[in-house]
């Protein structure tokens, strides 16, 4: 994330040797060795997906677990409602992702994964998360979720694979879609008792997580839709954050743009003026839900993004640089394949339209991969049959991923023994910045 590079500039060699005070990011080292296990986890540049649906429900990706649930049936709430919701979500929770599928991930080159879960998924390390909540009377049903999201990061961990863990659904709900946990017509976050338990929830997730480098972020909050609370969000964010870094200093925060890109980063940029450091803003690149979506063939859309001088390019450019010298990083959290049919619309045959797919999916990693510190796709996998849009195994298989080189065996998994991976990857990591450093 560019941070090695930093390091080496305001520091010297020396910074190879020691990080600094996580407290005082500019004032004096400490002695424990640079980079650290979770430095190299967290530096690095995050290649990954989402795992879509797995805690956080949503049907049009998984139908199966919904066969019970309470009307409107749309939300992890109307599951728990409905009737044996126990034992069909612990289900799920065992089968949607396997140790079969952490090792496909690794084999094609995902270094990390962005985890949704919600705020009830953590009620099995500290039932207090449901106080007062939508989810007060559904401890029995939750409760097993925390040692398998816990399980999920010590597996990811063995592969070499990050955990970025994303709070998708937080009390009140904080937009307007059921994958924020209800299926309530409006949000209902933005209250001083929901935002102040939310803090508490996300205390409660640093403290409990388990004692491993591979968790290389805490997203404090999926896609708020603020509205007129804006102003009230950002304090929020910025008390939530001291809340968290008062338990773990040296943990990278993410946060959403609320698709208001430039104003977030300079909000990230004020933060680092107080020495908050590491604040990361995840921006959500979708080109398939609006009217001008719909209107724009896909050859139009892939264009858009390779266009240097094109909107994305441009705001990418500007806000990347933005967040760097802030001491942060952009990141697109999520992003996908698809595109709607009426972008397809008039191509001469199948052999077209997966060469425009190929295209449009191509210019979307080459924008990524040059301005970005980290991206990943949404989601890995779906039931109901090939989806070449949003699922990313769908992609890979189908033959619509970029090549040559983005979907490889994980370099650091070519070196025998986790030793010897680990001095690996601390060797390329430092290689790289001091390359960077001479370039510069």
């Amino acid at each position: 994330m560019h941070k090695l590079t930093d390091l080496f500039h305001r520091h010297g060699k020396s910074a190879i040797n020691h990080t600094l005070h996580p407290e005082e990011p500019n004032a004096y080292p400490r002695t424990e060795a640079f980079p650290t296990g979770h430095d190299l986890y967290c530096y690095r540049k995050q290649r990954g997906v989402n795992l879509g649906s797995w805690f956080v429900l949503e049907r049009w990706i998984t139908e199966s677990p919904f066969r019970n649930a309470a009307a409107p049936a749309q939300s992890d709430l109307d599951v728990a409602r409905g009737s044996n919701a126990k034992e069909i979500l612990e289900h799920h929770w065992d089968t949607w992702i396997t140790e079969t599928d952490w090792q496909w991930l690794a084999q094609h080159g995902i270094n990390t994964v962005r985890l949704p879960i919600g705020y009830y998924h953590i009620c099995g390390a500290d039932p207090s998360v449901l106080d007062g909540t939508d989810f007060a009377q559904f401890h029995a049903v939750f409760e097993g979720a925390w040692s398998r999201i816990t399980k999920a990061i010590a597996i990811a961990n063995d592969l070499n694979i990050g955990v970025l863990l994303d709070l998708h659904a937080a009390p009140g709900k904080q937009n307007r879609d059921a994958h924020s946990g209800t299926s309530a017509p409006s949000p209902g976050f933005f209250t001083e008792h929901n935002m102040s338990h939310t803090t508490h929830i996300l205390t409660t997730l640093v403290r409990n997580l388990p004692a491993l480098p591979n968790v290389v972020g805490i997203e404090l909050l999926n896609e708020p839709q603020p509205d007129a609370q804006d102003e009230a969000l950002k304090r929020w964010y910025a008390s939530t954050i001291a809340a968290v870094r008062a338990i773990s200093p040296g943990m990278p925060i993410y946060i959403s743009d609320c698709w208001r890109t430039d104003d977030y980063a300079g909000y990230i940029s004020s933060l680092s003026k107080s020495h908050v450091d590491f604040v990361v803003l995840d921006h959500h690149l979708y080109r398939c839900f609006t009217q001008e979506d719909l209107n724009t063939p896909a050859e139009q859309h892939a264009r858009a993004l390779r266009d240097p001088n094109g909107s994305a390019a441009s705001t990418f450019a500007r806000v990347s640089q933005s967040l760097q010298n802030a001491g942060g990083a952009l990141v697109v959290g999520e992003f996908s394949g698809a595109l709607n049919p009426q972008s397809l619309a008039g191509l001469p045959g199948y052999s077209a339209e997966m060469s425009a797919r190929r295209s449009f999916v191509k210019a979307e990693i080459d924008l990524l991969e040059r301005f970005c510190a980290g991206w990943f796709f949404w989601t890995y996998k779906k039931e109901g049959g090939r989806d070449l849009g949003w699922g990313f195994r769908d992609v890979v298989d189908g033959g619509l991923w970029p090549n040559p080189g983005l979907v490889v065996r994980n370099e650091c998994e070519r070196d025998a023994g986790r030793s010897g991976r680990r001095n690996s990857a601390r060797d390329k990591a430092l290689g790289a910045s001091l390359i960077l450093a001479r370039r510069i």
